[in-house]
């Protein structure tokens, strides 16, 4: 009987207030779904971490013929040189940063050159004495490249020393600010979620304020009073909630992995899979706006 009755106040509030309640669905979905963006795409970025940065290498190269740097003053690097630096690679507070070395010649440089830049025109004028040898350093720690690089740096017979993750440093960067750009917008809807719930829920409680008073007057516990609210808010919220894992679910499964997945392979991307992991934190979410607003809202307005 209880239950029944706290069912029919539940619908008697969401008819009464229904463009109210179709707002907190709409205002929560929203916020969700920026809010799911935002942790979609820092899990993005970490699956593009861990992919490239196992991959990328420390390339030191080397002089060649004709460089400007001072460490090349004395013209291309010499066999004493290189010896020189790989014995620096070698040496026991460098070698356990150090898991491969591998030596690409002017030769192998301009064949990958080429293969790259062979349908350019400028191309055509570059030739093997262009190129830099150099010596590419798998890492077994990427993020110790300024180990390695403070140890060949500055050394005769080095032009420079390149870790290539900084070549996708701006790329994450971008991607971290439009994270925090979706956290951002994500706050600013769940404060006006919380905000339109308090209000929907203070309407639905000022419109059956008799009811709630012949309530207390028979006994009611505030508890059996307030809870028809708190369902109200709670129902409206994961209602959104759920749209926001749908909407995210279909994004991801449609624009990630069928249209960017089958265009651009290379790249690791986020699966409903990860989805479906945010999917129970969203609902968390929604619910715990509900609270929030009937704990700020029922207090006051269901007291006779």
């Amino acid at each position: 009987m209880r239950a029944q009755f706290i069912l029919s106040e539940i619908g008697i509030g969401l008819r009464r207030n229904l463009s109210m309640t179709i707002s907190v669905v709409l205002v929560t979905f929203v916020c969700l779904t920026f809010l799911g963006a935002a942790a979609l795409l820092q899990t993005q970025i970490g699956k593009m971490k861990d992919d490239w940065y196992d991959k990328v290498e420390v390339s030191v190269f080397l002089c060649p013929a004709n460089s400007a740097e001072r460490t090349c003053a004395a013209g291309e690097v010499t066999e004493e040189q290189r010896q020189d630096i790989l014995g620096a690679l070698e040496a026991p507070e460098v070698a356990p940063y150090i898991e491969e070395v591998f030596t690409e010649t002017k030769e192998a440089a301009y064949e990958s050159f080429q293969r790259q830049f062979g349908d350019q025109f400028w191309a055509s004028a570059a030739t093997v004495d262009d190129m830099n040898a150099s010596y590419r350093i798998k890492l077994t720690d990427p993020e110790q490249y300024q180990v390695v690089a403070d140890v060949v740096s500055g050394r005769p017979g080095v032009e420079d020393v390149e870790d290539q993750r900084r070549l996708f440093d701006n790329l994450f960067l971008v991607l971290d600010r439009a994270t925090w750009a979706a956290g951002g917008i994500a706050a600013i809807m769940l404060l006006a979620a919380v905000l339109l719930i308090t209000t929907t829920i203070r309407l639905s409680a000022l419109s059956r304020r008799r009811e709630t008073g012949i309530m207390r007057l028979v006994g009611a516990s505030t508890l059996f009073i307030q809870l028809p609210f708190m369902l109200e808010g709670a129902l409206a919220a994961l209602v959104g909630g759920a749209l926001s894992v749908a909407a995210l679910w279909f994004g991801v499964e449609y624009l990630v992995t069928d249209w960017l997945g089958q265009t651009v392979t290379w790249v690791p991307y986020v699966s409903t899979a990860d989805v479906l992991g945010i999917a129970p934190l969203l609902l968390v979410v929604a619910v715990v706006l509900a609270a929030i607003s009937s704990l700020v809202t029922l207090s006051r307005y269901t007291k006779v």
